[in-house]
Formats: C-alpha cells, sequence, structure tokens
C-alpha cells in the first residue's frame, strides 16, 4: 500500500508539474509540450509496472589488446621516419624539410622521436651547412637487413594472396580493395608492378564491369586449409576424430573438437550454466569449410552463419597481426558474403574477437593471435621491425596499420 500511495503521489506531481508548464509557457509548440508529456508518462509507466529494470549489456574491455593499441604509436614513428630518410638522394633528410614531409603538426612528434632516439638517428649541420638528421651506422648498418626480409616475406605474400582469392566468392577481388588492406597483408605499395607480374600461373589482372580485378588463376586444394584447422592438426585434435571420449566444455567455453574455435572470454564475464550449453552446442555443429563458394548455403542456416565466423576467423589470420580496422573488413561484404549487421556478429562472438576504440579507427583482434599484448607468431618484416625499433631501447609491439609500406627487394 506504501509502494502504491508513493507512485500515486509521483504521478499527481507530474500531472501538476505538466499543468503549470502548460499554462506558463505560450510559446512553446504543441508537438513539443507532447514529446515531453509522453517522456514524463513513459517514466511512470516503467515506475508503476513494478517490474525490474533489466540488466545493462556490458561489452567487457580486454585491456592488454587496449594497450597493444597504445604501443604502437611511438615505434611506427621511428619506422616512419627511417623510410623517409631512405627516401632522400643523400640518405639524409634536411630538418627545414621535415614539415613538407609530414605536416606542421606531425613535425613536433617527429622532433622529439629525433631528439629522444640519439641510437638510431643523428642530427649533423654546422654554420653553413643547414641542420639534417640521418641513420646512425648501427642503425644504417640493420636497415639493410630489410632486403632480405622481404625475400623471405614474398611466399608468404603469395601464398596469402591466393588464399584471399580462394575464399570470395568468384575467385577474384576488386584491386582497390586490396590496396585498401595492403598495410594489414604486408604488401609493397607497388604489389601490382613489383609482385604480381612475376607469378603469373597464380594471378591475373582483369578488367570487369569497368574496374580492375585480380583473379585467381587456378586453384590449389592444399591451400583450402584455414589457420583453425592447421592449429587442431598440430595439437592432434583433427587425427583424433571418432577415437576420442566424450568431453563436456570447460568453463571457459573450449571444447576438444574437429569444429571448435579456440576461446578466450575477458577476465570479467562469467558465463552461466545456459550460456555455456549454447556454446557447447555451437562448438560441436559442423559448418563447410570457408573455402567452398558461399552462394551454395542459405545464410538463415545455423551451419552457415557458423561459417561466417571461420570466414572472419580466416581473413583475421591472413594479415600480418591476426588484426584488421573494421572499415577495412566492412569493404568485403559482397565478395565474402558476409552479415549485414556485422559489427553484431563480431560483439556476439567476444570470445574469438575483440573491438577496441583505441587509435584513430576501431580495431579488430582476433584473440588467439595474442598472448596479454603481445603477438604470438611474428612475420619476417615484423621481426625485421622489432629489431630495428630495439635500438632505441622499446620492446613493444609494432603497428602495421601506421606503419610505412616498403618494396620488395629482389
Amino acid at each position: 500500500m506504501q509502494r502504491t500511495s508513493a507512485f500515486l503521489r509521483l504521478h499527481q506531481s507530474l500531472k501538476s508539474s505538466a499543468t503549470i508548464y502548460q499554462k506558463t509557457t505560450n510559446s512553446l509548440s504543441t508537438p513539443d509540450l507532447d514529446q515531453k508529456l509522453a517522456s514524463m508518462w513513459v517514466l511512470v509507466n516503467y515506475i508503476s509496472s513494478g517490474g525490474r529494470r533489466p540488466k545493462k549489456k556490458i561489452y567487457h574491455r580486454v585491456h592488454e589488446l587496449d594497450r597493444a593499441m597504445d604501443l604502437q604509436k611511438k615505434p611506427s614513428l621511428i619506422l616512419q621516419l627511417k623510410l623517409i630518410i631512405q627516401s632522400q638522394k643523400n640518405q639524409c633528410l634536411l630538418l627545414r624539410d621535415l614539415e613538407k614531409e609530414v605536416g606542421f603538426v606531425q613535425k613536433w612528434n617527429f622532433m622529439a622521436v629525433i631528439e629522444k632516439y640519439t641510437s638510431i638517428f643523428h642530427v649533423g649541420g654546422g654554420n653553413r651547412t643547414p641542420p639534417y638528421v640521418r641513420l646512425t651506422e648501427k642503425a644504417d648498418k640493420i636497415a639493410r637487413e630489410e632486403a632480405e626480409a622481404w625475400e623471405l616475406m614474398e611466399p608468404i605474400l603469395v601464398k596469402n594472396l591466393r588464399k584471399l582469392l580462394m575464399m570470395s566468392v568468384d575467385c577474384r577481388l576488386p584491386l582497390e580493395k586490396i590496396e585498401f588492406i595492403q598495410a594489414e597483408l604486408g604488401l609493397p605499395d607497388d604489389f601490382d608492378q613489383s609482385l604480381l607480374p612475376k607469378y603469373p600461373e597464380f594471378f591475373s589482372v582483369k578488367d570487369f564491369n569497368g574496374k580492375a580485378y585480380l583473379h585467381l588463376e587456378n586453384w590449389d586444394s592444399s591451400l583450402a586449409v584455414t589457420a583453425r584447422e592447421e592449429r587442431l592438426a598440430l595439437d592432434g585434435i583433427l587425427t583424433s576424430v571418432g577415437h576420442s571420449k566424450k568431453v563436456r566444455i570447460s568453463k571457459d567455453g573450449n571444447y576438444l573438437g574437429p569444429y571448435a574455435f579456440k576461446m578466450n572470454f575477458p577476465a570479467g564475464f562469467r558465463p552461466n550454466v545456459s550460456y555455456l550449453e549454447q556454446i557447447e552446442r555451437w562448438q560441436k555443429m559442423e559448418f563447410p569449410s570457408p573455402y567452398l563458394n558461399a552462394r551454395r548455403f542459405e545464410i538463415a542456416d545455423p551451419k552457415a552463419r557458423k561459417r561466417v565466423v571461420a570466414v572472419l576467423h580466416e581473413l583475421l589470420s591472413l594479415t600480418m597481426e591476426k588484426r584488421m580496422t573494421s572499415a577495412r573488413l566492412d569493404v568485403f561484404h559482397s565478395e565474402y558474403l558476409l552479415p549485414s549487421k556485422l559489427l553484431l556478429c563480431l560483439i556476439k562472438h567476444h570470445g574469438i574477437f575483440y573491438i577496441t576504440n583505441k587509435g584513430a579507427r576501431s580495431t579488430v583482434f582476433l584473440k588467439e593471435g595474442y598472448d596479454g599484448s603481445n603477438l604470438i607468431e611474428k612475420c619476417p618484416m615484423l621481426l625485421f621491425n622489432s629489431k630495428f625499433v630495439a635500438l632505441s631501447g622499446r620492446g613493444e609491439a609494432i603497428s602495421c596499420n601506421d606503419m610505412p609500406s616498403s618494396k620488395i627487394v629482389s
């Protein structure tokens, strides 16, 4: 009774306030007043319903992966300045020309890097010579190892490009879309001239509807194996199918099976029994390979929806750092028949993917690719970059998103 009386008094108070407001505000239009009253009634109806407020859905942060984005800032500046210096005629950059290269605002960030990391950058010049910056002797010696890193990268890049084309519905991708993700893939700026012509048995560039497309010339079934399947085979799970004992899913969502994904829930996430049972059914569900044509499957089929997760998993696995900005993933809807609500799909499977808003753009991580803030497996180019940046005394992760592209040296 006391609770009902309190609600009635609140209701009467709100009605009285609305009446006074209507009488004293002649300038207020009727639609605006109706909107205010409607909002009041929403409040009253909500309170008088007697129901509990629904729990707010929280997207749990993974601070280690957020930190991975922060750790890339200084190394990316160091690598970009290295490339600018190497592009100069005499391998040295006049400080007065720095603003012309990077802009007025960014110039001061680079000046701070030059001043701080004297083990990498040497500033010279005198009375008659304008100040300039060049690489130190030790930094220049390590920089020469980049050519060897590119030689090791080339077969990796060719393989990953072929796999990208094999996953697309028509075994072709617009060249401009590949250029859009070339930093994530580790491709050089001029890959269409320096890399593709060297492999005519694999690639061809053809015009389709007035747009240049990269076509796959031949299908290789040995490449139609996902990174997830390779990991399971390495762990001996695929070879033991049919001989393993029945196992239940653990509290962390992981399940030993040929169609299971590696799960890594955030520290603050506490799944209940019902959720874990759903995860177990989903982990056991078989699904078509991402390398089969997506047009063969109905998108409403649960198996096809699980296949979409496998496609996203494989796309991120083919990048150098097992991560890609959400905008770059978003451009491949038609080529891989991705869901229209891609963001919701990624959030739903937060044990597999993580979205961070750190940095200039939101970035999607493949969680299993990281141990804390550190990338587990590094390609030859990332190993070279780490070695170069280590001259500064820094051991943080290096991102290819803000990293300048280089050319493959034959």
